[in-house]
C-alpha cells in the first residue's frame, strides 16, 4: 500500500511539473493518513487487579506506607494555572482544583523540567538521572515523522530558517518503539514495587514499548496506555476540534493519530470517553481497588498537548474566548483541573486523603507551535527552548500532616528530584551503585532543611549542542546553531530580558566550565538526533519571524 501511495505521489509531481507548497502538504498528509494506522477494537472494561479486602495489620508502632499519586500534565504552560496569579485567557478560566492541591501543601516556585521536550523529562522523572548517564536524550518520534514534517516546512510563511532533516541518521536510528529508556535503568516504579507498593501507570508513556522499554517492563504491575494520540474521535458528537494549520506537527498528528488505548500492551481498544475523563475514571477505580494496600499511581495526562480537542461541555463552559484554538485549549485546561478535583474528592471519600502524597507538575513548558502567546507568561521561550518558558514548570506537593499547608519552596528544584523524593516517602531503597542526580525534596517541603540549604549546586539541561546550566541565580545557555551564548541573573531578571554574556565574561567562563565538567563523563546518546528545527524565542508560530527576532534550533 505504501509503495502504491508513493508511486502516486511521484506521478502527481511529474504531471504537475512541480508542486506548490500547499499541494505538497496535502499529498504528504495523504501519505501519512494512509500508513501506520492499526485496528482499534471496541471499548473493553479494564481488568484492574483486586487489592486485599481489608487493610493488613501493621506491626506495633509501624505506620502504613503512604499512597503516592503522581499527576503529570503535558505541555502545560506556567501561566495556565491561577496559583501563580495568571490563568488561561487573561485569567478567565480558573483552576480551582489544582489551586486547592497547591494550597494543601508546598508550592515549588522555581521547579524545572528535565528538559524542554517530553520523553527525556519523563525518563529523568522515572530514574532521577540526567541523560548524560542514561543516554536517553531525544524524544522518540513516529517512524517517518521527521522526513514528512520537513516536506511540510514552509520557511517563507514562518520567517525562520528551514528545518534540517538528516535522512542518513534517521535511517540508522532504531524504530520508534525501540527508542526507549534502557531496561538496565532502575525506575521509581521498580523501587516502590520492591518496597511493597502496587504500581499502576495510566496515560502517556513515551519511553519505549515491549519487553525492555514498556511500562510493565519498567516496574509497573499494571498499565493503561495511551496507544495513539486523539483525545476523542475527530467526528465524535461531543468533541470540538481546533486545527492549527500553520504547524506541521499538528497536521501530522491529525493525519496519523487514532483514538486508542491498551492495557498491559495488549490489543488496542477505544477508550471509554474523552481521555482526561476516561483516565480519571480508571484512576478512581484503581484507588478503590487498592485502598487497603500502599499504591503508586502515575496519571500521565495527554492534555494539553495538541491536537487541540475539548469536550463540548468544557468548550461551552469557558465562554466566548478568541481565537477559537485558545477557547479549545482553555477547555482542555479545565478538563485537567476537573481530573485533579475528582481525585482529591475520591481520596477524601475513601478515607485516604491524609495518607497520600500527591505531586503535580508538567513535563515541560507550553508549546509555541500552537500559536497562543500568553501561556508561559511572564517567561520568555517555549517548549523546544531552554529559556524559562520551556523548562520552568508548575510543581506542587501535598501530604497532609507531613507537609505544611500554604508552604513555599523558593530554591531551584528539578524533575530529577522526584524519584529520590518518592523513594524516601515510600521507605524504599535507592539502587546500589547507581549515581542518582536528584535529591529528596521532603526536608525542603516540610521546612526542615537549613535556611541556607540548597537542593543543588547546579542544574543542567541539554539537547545535543544546545545546553544550559543554572548555578545559584546565574543561568547560562549556549548553542552552536546559531552560535550564541546567553547569560542571565535570574534574581534580578527572571524573565531573561538582559543578556550579560558580553559584560560578564568571567561568569560565562565559570558556567562553561561547569557544563564541560558535566559532559566529561557523559555517555553518548542512545540514538542520534535527526531533525533540527528553528524556534522563535519571543513569538509563537502564529507570528511570522523577522530578522530582528532571536531564535534557536532544537535538535531532536
Amino acid at each position: 500500500m505504501l509503495k502504491k501511495i508513493l508511486i502516486g505521489l511521484v506521478v502527481v509531481v511529474l504531471v504537475g511539473g512541480g508542486v506548490a507548497w500547499l499541494n505538497r502538504k496535502a499529498i504528504v498528509l495523504y501519505v501519512v493518513g494512509n500508513t501506520g494506522k492499526r485496528e482499534v477494537g471496541p471499548n473493553i472494561p479494564v481488568p484492574w487487579k483486586d487489592g486485599p479486602a481489608q487493610a493488613s495489620v501493621s506491626a506495633p508502632g509501624e505506620a502504613r506506607k503512604p499512597n503516592i499519586i503522581f499527576i503529570l500534565a503535558d505541555d502545560l504552560g506556567f501561566n495556565d494555572i491561577r496559583t501563580f496569579g495568571g490563568g488561561v485567557a487573561g485569567g478567565r478560566v480558573p483552576t480551582p482544583n489544582i489551586d486547592r492541591l497547591a494550597a494543601r501543601g508546598a508550592v515549588f516556585t522555581q521547579a524545572y523540567a528535565g528538559t524542554a521536550t517530553c520523553a527525556p523529562s519523563r525518563a529523568m522523572i522515572m530514574t532521577g538521572r540526567y541523560p548524560t548517564r542514561t543516554g536517553f536524550e531525544f524524544t522518540p518520534t513516529p517512524d517517518g515523522m521527521g522526513g514528512m514534517i520537513s516536506m511540510m516546512d514552509d520557511p517563507e510563511a514562518t520567517g525562520l530558517p528551514p528545518l534540517i532533516y538528516n535522512r542518513e541518521q534517521a535511517e540508522k536510528a532504531p524504530t520508534y518503539t525501540q527508542q526507549g529508556l534502557p531496561g538496565s535503568e532502575v525506575t521509581i516504579a521498580e523501587v516502590l514495587r520492591d518496597a511493597g507498593y502496587h504500581t499502576v501507570h495510566i496515560g502517556k508513556w513515551h519511553t519505549g514499548t515491549g519487553p525492555e522499554f514498556g511500562a510493565n517492563a519498567q516496574g509497573f504491575d499494571e498499565a493503561l496506555l495511551m496507544a495513539s494520540g486523539l483525545h476523542l474521535p475527530e467526528d465524535d458528537p461531543n468533541v470540538v476540534n481546533a486545527r492549527v494549520p500553520f504547524d506541521p506537527i499538528d497536521s501530522f498528528l491529525w493525519a496519523r493519530m487514532q483514538f486508542a488505548a491498551s492495557y498491559n500492551e495488549g490489543p488496542w481498544f477505544a477508550p471509554g470517553g474523552y481521555l482526561a475523563d476516561y483516565w480519571t475514571d480508571e484512576a478512581i477505580k484503581v484507588i478503590a481497588k487498592n485502598k487497603n494496600r500502599p499504591f503508586f499511581l502515575k496519571l500521565a495526562h495527554w492534555g494539553v498537548h495538541s491536537p487541540l480537542q475539548a469536550r463540548k461541555e468544557d468548550y461551552d463552559a469557558v465562554g466566548d474566548i478568541q481565537p477559537e484554538r485558545l477557547r479549545v485549549y482553555a477547555a482542555m485546561v479545565r478538563s485537567i483541573d476537573r481530573s485533579v478535583g475528582r481525585l482529591l474528592d475520591t481520596l477524601e471519600s475513601e478515607g485516604l486523603s491524609d495518607n497520600t502524597l500527591i505531586v503535580f507538575t508538567s513535563d515541560n513548558g507550553g508549546a509555541g507551535y500552537i500559536g497562543l502567546p500568553e501561556i508561559n507568561q511572564p517567561y520568555r521561550g517555549w517548549k523546544l527552548t531552554l529559556f524559562e518558558g520551556g523548562i520552568h514548570v508548575p510543581m506542587f506537593m501535598s501530604w497532609p500532616g507531613h507537609i505544611p499547608a500554604q508552604s513555599r519552596v523558593e530554591a531551584p528544584v528539578a524533575h530529577i528530584d522526584l524519584m529520590p523524593t518518592f523513594t524516601a516517602a515510600g521507605g524504599g531503597l535507592l539502587p546500589v551503585g547507581v549515581p542518582i542526580d536528584g535529591v529528596d525534596l521532603l526536608p525542603f517541603a516540610r521546612g526542615e532543611a537549613a535556611p541556607d540549604a540548597k537542593p543543588h549546586d547546579a542544574i543542567f539541561w541539554q539537547s545535543a549542542y544546545y545546553k544550559a546550566v543554572r548555578q545559584g541565580d546565574w543561568k547560562l545557555q549556549t548553542t552552536d546553531r546559531p552560535a550564541k551564548t546567553w547569560l542571565f541573573n535570574l534574581a534580578v531578571d527572571p524573565t531573561e530580558k538582559t543578556n550579560l554574556a558580553e559584560t560578564n565574561p568571567q561568569k560565562v567562563a565559570e558556567l562553561k566550565t561547569l557544563l564541560a565538567d558535566h559532559q566529561a563523563m557523559a555517555r553518548a546518546p542512545l540514538y542520534p538526533h535527526t531533525t533540527e528545527g528553528a524556534v522563535t524565542v519571543d513569538k509563537s508560530l502564529a507570528e511570522k519571524a523577522t530578522a530582528e527576532d532571536e531564535y534557536v534550533f532544537w535538535p531532536n
